[in-house]
Formats: structure tokens, sequence, C-alpha cells
């Protein structure tokens, strides 16, 4: 087996998977909920450029 028998385990009560699978889960909603708030957060940055950028065009005009 290389050495690699050591690192797996594979337990005969099924039941010991449920504390990885809810971390599974958690660490997922968890990364979910991150990359909206980053949308959220860039889409404000953008906003804020075009309205400055905005403002800048109109100063140099006059």
């Amino acid at each position: 087996m290389f050495g690699f028998g050591f690192f797996l385990y594979f337990p005969e009560d099924k039941t010991e998977y449920i504390p990885a699978f809810i971390t599974l889960i958690l660490f997922f909603l968890g990364a979910i909920w991150t990359m909206s708030f980053i949308k959220k957060i860039s889409k404000k940055q953008e906003r804020q450029a075009k309205e400055l950028e905005e403002k800048i065009k109109n100063t140099t005009k006059m």
C-alpha cells in the first residue's frame, strides 16, 4: 500500500461521518456567504467609482 494505509480510515459505524458532513456544510455555506459579501462590496465600490468619474467629467467640461 506504499504507506497510504495509515491515512485512510473507513469506519464501520457510518454515524462517524455525521460531524464531517456538518463541518462540510458549514464551510460551504460560509464560502457562499463570503462570495456574496465580496460581490456586494464590489458593486458598491463600482457605483462609487462611476459617480466619481461623472463628477470629474462634469468639472473638467467647465
